[in-house]
């Protein structure tokens, strides 16, 4: 409280001095001083910023680290959850296999089954690649070996299919193995 009235005694005598044309110059050393004190503050004030900003951004790393993680265990959540309705009808047409001896009433249970799973799949957006009978392209076809072509209209061209190639979203996600025409 002393230096306070001590700053204000001192301003009060240098705006005297100032109003009389007094040439008593004002204390210098006071204002280096508080220059410094400024800058010191100023530099703290930066540096707790900085700090700060920092202990930030390494909290945003972890918490995007940890939610990748998250995202990437549980991304076939939605795919997996879907298959079961279909695990559950092959358990019931394996228990039918089992118990039936009528191969007409088993061809029609597979049949439902395998017509659910790639409908599943669909939803999913999983497409199945058409390859027979189209040019051979190396982008979405990988060719497992070359044959006689049957005619000439078939040289280049796709003649059998050894696997599919699938499209997820439009994107290949497995490439078809392929017969070509030589």
């Amino acid at each position: 409280m002393e230096e306070k009235d001590n700053n204000i005694q001192e301003s009060a005598e240098n705006l005297e001095n100032a109003e009389n044309g007094s040439n008593n110059a004002p204390e210098v050393e006071n204002e280096p001083i508080s220059e410094l004190d400024q800058l010191k503050s100023e530099i703290a004030e930066q540096k707790d910023k900085y700090l700060r900003l920092m202990a930030e951004f390494d909290n945003y790393k972890r918490r995007t680290s940890k939610e990748r993680i998250d995202l990437i265990q549980t991304a076939g959540k939605d795919v997996i959850v879907s298959l079961l309705d279909v695990l559950d009808d092959c358990d019931r047409a394996e228990k039918q296999l089992a118990i039936s001896e009528d191969i007409k009433v088993q061809k029609e249970g597979i049949q439902l089954v395998f017509n659910k799973i790639r409908s599943t799949m669909q939803s999913k957006g999983l497409a199945a690649m058409e390859s027979i009978g189209k040019d051979f392209d190396v982008e979405l076809h990988e060719a497992i070996t070359e044959v006689p072509a049957p005619n000439d209209k078939q040289k280049g061209k796709v003649i059998d299919e050894i696997t599919k190639g699938y499209f997820l979203n439009e994107k290949i996600i497995r490439f078809a193995k392929v017969v070509v025409g030589k």
